[in-house]
């Protein structure tokens, strides 16, 4: 038991340190291409900082499989230089009993990752990309979707426009139901419109059937119009609006479910959604898969040679199970196969290839 709490102990150490390591080099290369990008606009130094480190959570959570192979790697190069395996073999441990520690400190390291560090990264890439584009646009275009339906924000130099619709097509290019409210640059409101459907085409809102109050006068409702068609200029395009809920890595895992229900409600496909929900949940599988596949590599005592082979074999069959696991997303959300089984077959069958290996490699 105490040996298991020893393995264990390390391992959680080497992970932190080279996840504190990829923390440090990540976040200077990106602020140097955030200065690089916005020191010209006049953004300054303290903001452009906070841009980097709204950015860092994500890059280090898509990097986590990395870090675990390199934090096996280094655990068990360790252990075979210190001639600590093969003290621990030769009492009667075998190599997969020395590998059950470093396997349960990975799936509670995936399983907090999931459950606590996923909804931080959400939270922070969100107001990266409300950052971002008010940084280098000068505007902000804002999409959110409540029980109340679907909530837009448009807006440059000239003022802003926050639209409300009740549902809209799965392309997100015609909208029903539709509320308009316009401001001036000062923050006053101009007017309201109010029409049956709204559709998005190129640099402008085509209304149908709709009806136009001018805020400023003192009865609007005697000057109101009545209009068969109403054109309202707009810097909002349909790929913009896709993207701004369109990006489930935005939003918390524990807020998916019922965003998935919203999007589903206001007549928005939620695949990708779906797909990311049980990827995100399959996360700590794939994981231990990582720990697994570069142990079957690297636990060997370090007189048989061949030591830099077996840790670059270990890390490009891991690079290709990520990329593996990536494209299998890519199918689901594109409807070529089932949303399990694009988030749950690339562990399932990383874990049984590592499995497979170790039991080859090693004498159990």
């Amino acid at each position: 038991m105490k040996l298991d709490f020893y393995f264990a102990r390390k391992f959680a150490v080497l992970f932190a340190g080279i996840f504190g390591v990829f923390f440090l080099l990540m976040t200077l290369i990106d602020l140097v291409e955030q200065i690089s990008r916005f020191s010209a606009r006049g953004v300054s130094f303290a903001n452009i900082a906070e841009l980097t480190l709204l950015n860092a959570p994500k890059g280090l959570y898509d990097i986590f499989p990395l870090v675990m192979i390199l934090t096996t790697i280094s655990l068990f190069l360790g252990l075979a230089r210190s001639s600590e395996l093969v003290v621990a073999r030769a009492s009667g441990r075998s190599a997969l009993r020395s590998l059950l520690s470093p396997l349960l400190v990975a799936t509670l390291i995936g399983v907090i990752a999931v459950a606590v560090f996923n909804p931080i990264v959400a939270a922070t890439s969100k107001r990266y990309e409300i950052l971002y584009e008010s940084y280098s646009s000068g505007n902000a275009q804002v999409f959110s979707i409540s029980g109340e339906g679907l909530w837009l924000r448009q807006g440059d130099e000239d003022g802003q426009a926050v639209i409300r619709a009740s549902r809209a097509d799965p392309a997100g290019s015609v909208f029903y139901d539709v509320t308009f409210l316009t401001y001036s640059a000062t923050g006053g409101p101009i007017s309201r419109i109010e029409a049956e459907a709204a559709t998005l085409e190129r640099g402008a809102w085509v209304m149908r059937n709709a009806k136009r109050w001018t805020l400023g006068d003192q009865n609007p409702e005697s000057t109101a119009e009545q209009l068969a068609e109403l054109t309202l200029p707009s810097n909002l395009t349909q790929e913009r609006i896709r993207d701004s809920f369109g990006q489930p890595s935005t939003i918390s895992i524990w807020d998916l479910p019922s965003y998935i229900g919203q999007l589903e409600e206001a007549g928005f496909s939620a695949r990708r959604h779906a797909v990311w929900l049980q990827r995100e949940l399959a996360r700590p599988l794939f994981l231990v898969a990582m720990v697994m596949i570069a142990s079957a590599f690297t636990m060997r005592h370090s007189r048989f040679g061949r030591t830099g082979l077996a840790v670059l074999a270990s890390i490009m069959l891991g690079f290709t199970l990520y990329y593996i696991r990536n494209f299998a997303q890519i199918l689901g959300e594109n409807g070529q196969i089932s949303i399990y089984l694009a988030a749950w077959a690339p562990p399932v069958a990383s874990v049984m290839l590592a499995l497979g290996l170790l039991l080859h490699m090693e004498d159990g």
